[in-house]
C-alpha cells in the first residue's frame, strides 16, 4: 500500500502542487529547511539518552 503511493505520477502532482503554493522562490529554501529538519531529527534519534534507563528508585 505504501509503495503505491510514491509512483512517479503521484510525485510530480505532488511537486506541481508544491510549486503552485510556496512558488519557484521559495522551493530551494523549503527544501533546504526540510533537509536540515530531517538530519537534525535522526541526530537526535541516534543520540544515546543521558538518562538512566532504570532511573531513581
Amino acid at each position: 500500500m505504501i509503495g503505491e503511493l510514491f509512483q512517479p505520477m503521484h510525485l510530480l502532482v505532488v511537486g506541481i502542487v508544491a510549486l503552485f503554493v510556496f512558488g519557484p522562490d521559495k522551493l530551494p529554501q523549503l527544501g533546504k529547511t526540510l533537509g536540515r529538519a530531517v538530519r537534525e531529527l535522526r541526530g537526535a534519534m541516534n543520540e544515546p539518552d543521558d538518562a538512566p534507563k532504570d532511573g531513581p528508585r
